[in-house]
Protein backbone atom coordinates (compact mmCIF):
# COMPACT_ATOMS: atom_id res chain seq x y z
CA UNK A 1 0.00 0.00 0.00
CA UNK A 2 2.45 2.46 0.84
CA UNK A 3 4.41 1.34 -2.69
CA UNK A 4 1.28 2.61 -4.43
CA UNK A 5 0.78 5.97 -2.51
CA UNK A 6 4.54 6.30 -3.63
CA UNK A 7 3.59 5.94 -7.00
CA UNK A 8 0.92 7.67 -6.87
CA UNK A 9 2.12 10.90 -5.52
CA UNK A 10 5.28 11.02 -8.26
CA UNK A 11 3.15 10.42 -10.99
CA UNK A 12 1.21 13.62 -9.85
CA UNK A 13 4.33 15.97 -9.56
CA UNK A 14 4.87 16.04 -13.10
CA UNK A 15 1.22 17.24 -13.96
CA UNK A 16 0.90 19.85 -10.93
CA UNK A 17 4.30 21.58 -12.56
CA UNK A 18 2.68 21.59 -15.71
CA UNK A 19 -1.03 22.78 -14.70
CA UNK A 20 1.23 25.82 -12.97
CA UNK A 21 3.47 26.26 -16.31
CA UNK A 22 0.50 26.76 -18.38
CA UNK A 23 -1.29 29.30 -15.93
CA UNK A 24 1.71 31.34 -16.08
CA UNK A 25 1.85 31.26 -20.00
CA UNK A 26 -1.98 32.29 -20.07
CA UNK A 27 -1.77 35.00 -17.27
CA UNK A 28 -2.49 38.40 -19.43
CA UNK A 29 0.56 40.46 -19.43
CA UNK A 30 -1.79 43.97 -20.07
CA UNK A 31 -5.28 44.56 -18.79
CA UNK A 32 -8.44 44.19 -20.52
CA UNK A 33 -8.11 46.09 -23.91
CA UNK A 34 -10.83 48.34 -26.05
CA UNK A 35 -8.99 48.13 -29.20
CA UNK A 36 -5.80 45.75 -30.54
CA UNK A 37 -4.19 46.48 -33.76
CA UNK A 38 -2.12 44.84 -35.78
CA UNK A 39 1.91 44.75 -35.57
CA UNK A 40 3.92 47.11 -36.97
CA UNK A 41 7.83 47.02 -36.39
CA UNK A 42 7.33 44.76 -34.65
CA UNK A 43 4.73 46.45 -31.89
CA UNK A 44 1.25 46.76 -31.70
CA UNK A 45 -0.87 49.92 -30.84
CA UNK A 46 -3.54 48.90 -27.72
CA UNK A 47 -6.55 51.14 -26.77
CA UNK A 48 -7.59 51.54 -23.06
CA UNK A 49 -10.67 53.95 -22.85
CA UNK A 50 -9.02 56.87 -25.38
CA UNK A 51 -5.22 56.42 -24.35
CA UNK A 52 -2.87 54.21 -26.54
CA UNK A 53 0.11 51.96 -25.69
CA UNK A 54 2.05 49.55 -26.82
CA UNK A 55 2.92 45.38 -26.25
CA UNK A 56 5.64 43.77 -28.07
CA UNK A 57 5.39 40.42 -29.50
CA UNK A 58 5.65 38.61 -26.21
CA UNK A 59 2.31 40.62 -25.42
CA UNK A 60 4.48 42.84 -22.64
CA UNK A 61 3.10 46.50 -22.23
CA UNK A 62 6.61 48.48 -23.57
CA UNK A 63 5.23 51.90 -23.72
CA UNK A 64 2.98 52.67 -21.48
CA UNK A 65 -0.33 54.21 -22.03
CA UNK A 66 -0.52 57.77 -22.93
CA UNK A 67 -2.41 60.67 -24.31
CA UNK A 68 -0.54 62.05 -26.82
CA UNK A 69 -0.17 59.95 -29.50
CA UNK A 70 -2.14 60.28 -32.79
CA UNK A 71 -5.33 58.92 -34.07
CA UNK A 72 -9.24 59.08 -35.35
CA UNK A 73 -12.19 57.17 -34.80
CA UNK A 74 -13.18 58.07 -38.59
CA UNK A 75 -9.71 58.55 -40.36
CA UNK A 76 -9.96 60.40 -43.52
CA UNK A 77 -8.11 57.02 -45.55
CA UNK A 78 -6.62 59.38 -48.34
CA UNK A 79 -5.19 61.77 -46.30
CA UNK A 80 -2.06 61.98 -45.87
CA UNK A 81 -1.84 64.23 -42.75
CA UNK A 82 -2.72 63.37 -39.15
CA UNK A 83 -6.54 63.05 -40.39
CA UNK A 84 -5.43 60.01 -41.86
CA UNK A 85 -4.09 58.52 -38.74
CA UNK A 86 -6.50 55.39 -37.51
CA UNK A 87 -4.45 54.54 -34.76
CA UNK A 88 -0.93 54.96 -33.60
CA UNK A 89 1.51 52.91 -35.80
CA UNK A 90 5.41 52.53 -35.54
CA UNK A 91 6.55 52.97 -39.13
CA UNK A 92 10.61 53.03 -39.24
CA UNK A 93 10.93 53.20 -35.79
CA UNK A 94 8.64 56.54 -35.40
CA UNK A 95 5.49 57.27 -34.14
CA UNK A 96 3.60 60.27 -34.73
CA UNK A 97 2.77 62.03 -31.30
CA UNK A 98 0.73 65.62 -30.65
CA UNK A 99 1.64 68.29 -28.36
CA UNK A 100 -0.95 71.20 -27.83
CA UNK A 101 1.45 74.31 -27.45
CA UNK A 102 0.87 77.84 -25.37
CA UNK A 103 -1.24 79.43 -28.16
CA UNK A 104 -3.60 76.18 -28.07
CA UNK A 105 -2.20 75.21 -31.44
CA UNK A 106 -1.37 71.54 -31.60
CA UNK A 107 2.20 70.78 -33.07
CA UNK A 108 3.41 67.01 -34.17
CA UNK A 109 6.53 65.23 -33.68
CA UNK A 110 7.33 61.66 -33.07
CA UNK A 111 8.63 59.14 -30.33
CA UNK A 112 10.95 56.57 -30.68
CA UNK A 113 10.19 52.12 -29.80
CA UNK A 114 11.27 53.17 -26.25
CA UNK A 115 8.85 55.98 -26.14
CA UNK A 116 10.87 58.58 -26.12
CA UNK A 117 10.58 61.64 -27.95
CA UNK A 118 12.93 61.39 -31.24
CA UNK A 119 11.76 64.02 -33.11
CA UNK A 120 10.39 67.50 -31.50
CA UNK A 121 6.87 68.37 -32.10
CA UNK A 122 7.24 71.86 -34.28
CA UNK A 123 4.95 70.87 -37.29
CA UNK A 124 1.62 71.49 -37.77
CA UNK A 125 0.94 68.65 -39.52
CA UNK A 126 3.26 65.51 -40.77
CA UNK A 127 2.60 62.28 -42.38
CA UNK A 128 4.04 59.28 -40.58
CA UNK A 129 7.27 57.77 -42.01
CA UNK A 130 7.44 55.65 -45.04
CA UNK A 131 10.45 54.70 -47.13
CA UNK A 132 12.98 56.54 -44.07
CA UNK A 133 10.91 59.46 -44.81
CA UNK A 134 8.45 61.75 -43.36
CA UNK A 135 6.55 65.11 -44.87
CA UNK A 136 5.77 68.09 -42.39
CA UNK A 137 4.98 71.73 -42.16
CA UNK A 138 7.43 73.08 -40.41
CA UNK A 139 6.74 76.72 -38.56
CA UNK A 140 9.50 79.22 -37.84
CA UNK A 141 8.46 82.33 -36.11
CA UNK A 142 10.18 85.79 -35.13
CA UNK A 143 9.22 88.50 -32.85
CA UNK A 144 7.96 91.80 -34.54
CA UNK A 145 7.43 93.52 -31.68
CA UNK A 146 4.28 94.44 -29.55
CA UNK A 147 0.53 95.87 -29.96
CA UNK A 148 -1.02 98.63 -27.54
CA UNK A 149 -1.93 96.23 -25.33
CA UNK A 150 1.76 95.19 -25.25
CA UNK A 151 0.74 91.39 -26.27
CA UNK A 152 4.00 90.26 -28.54
CA UNK A 153 3.35 90.29 -32.30
CA UNK A 154 4.99 87.42 -34.51
CA UNK A 155 5.89 86.63 -38.46
CA UNK A 156 5.51 83.74 -39.40
CA UNK A 157 7.06 81.57 -42.17
CA UNK A 158 5.82 78.23 -43.27
CA UNK A 159 8.01 75.12 -44.99
CA UNK A 160 6.36 72.19 -45.97
CA UNK A 161 9.80 69.68 -45.88
CA UNK A 162 10.85 66.50 -46.00
CA UNK A 163 11.75 64.89 -42.36
CA UNK A 164 14.55 62.12 -42.15
CA UNK A 165 14.40 60.03 -39.20
CA UNK A 166 16.76 61.73 -37.16
CA UNK A 167 14.19 64.85 -37.40
CA UNK A 168 16.75 66.89 -40.15
CA UNK A 169 14.30 68.61 -42.85
CA UNK A 170 16.41 67.67 -45.72
CA UNK A 171 14.31 68.82 -48.48
CA UNK A 172 12.03 72.02 -48.58
CA UNK A 173 9.25 71.03 -50.80
CA UNK A 174 7.71 74.29 -51.08
CA UNK A 175 6.49 77.51 -49.38
CA UNK A 176 3.00 77.17 -47.73
CA UNK A 177 0.77 80.75 -47.44
CA UNK A 178 -2.58 81.69 -45.71
CA UNK A 179 -2.05 79.51 -42.36
CA UNK A 180 -3.77 81.76 -39.79
CA UNK A 181 -1.85 81.38 -36.59
CA UNK A 182 -5.07 82.13 -34.24
CA UNK A 183 -6.37 80.16 -31.54
CA UNK A 184 -10.13 80.80 -32.75
CA UNK A 185 -9.16 81.12 -36.69
CA UNK A 186 -6.94 78.31 -36.55
CA UNK A 187 -7.25 75.80 -39.39
CA UNK A 188 -5.04 72.37 -39.62
CA UNK A 189 -3.15 72.86 -42.65
CA UNK A 190 -3.64 69.92 -44.96
CA UNK A 191 -0.17 68.52 -46.59
CA UNK A 192 0.12 69.17 -50.16
CA UNK A 193 2.87 66.35 -51.15
CA UNK A 194 3.39 62.80 -49.89
CA UNK A 195 6.14 60.56 -50.24
CA UNK A 196 5.48 57.89 -52.50
CA UNK A 197 8.66 55.91 -52.83
CA UNK A 198 12.25 56.34 -51.16
CA UNK A 199 13.23 59.25 -53.86
CA UNK A 200 9.92 60.19 -55.07
CA UNK A 201 7.59 62.81 -53.92
CA UNK A 202 3.81 63.70 -55.09
CA UNK A 203 3.18 67.04 -54.66
CA UNK A 204 -0.28 69.21 -55.17
CA UNK A 205 -0.48 71.76 -57.64
CA UNK A 206 -2.50 74.96 -57.89
CA UNK A 207 -4.92 73.53 -59.86
CA UNK A 208 -5.13 70.28 -57.06
CA UNK A 209 -3.44 67.85 -59.43
CA UNK A 210 -0.62 65.59 -58.28
CA UNK A 211 2.85 66.54 -59.89
CA UNK A 212 6.08 63.47 -59.45
CA UNK A 213 9.15 65.05 -58.70
CA UNK A 214 12.22 63.53 -57.09
CA UNK A 215 13.85 65.30 -54.64
CA UNK A 216 17.58 65.71 -54.04
CA UNK A 217 18.86 63.87 -51.03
Amino acid sequence: MKHLLIITCLLLIPYLGISQTVEQINKPTVPELDQITPFSDGLAAVRKGDQWGFIDEEGQLVIGFRNDLVWNKNPQTDNPGVEGIGYPQFMNGRCVVREVKEDGIARYGFIDKKGNMAIPAEFLNVSPFSEGHAVGIYESKSLRGKNTFQLKIYDYDFTEVVVNEVGEMIWPIQERQNIVMSGKLYKLPELQAKMISDHLLAVKDKANKWKIVKPKF
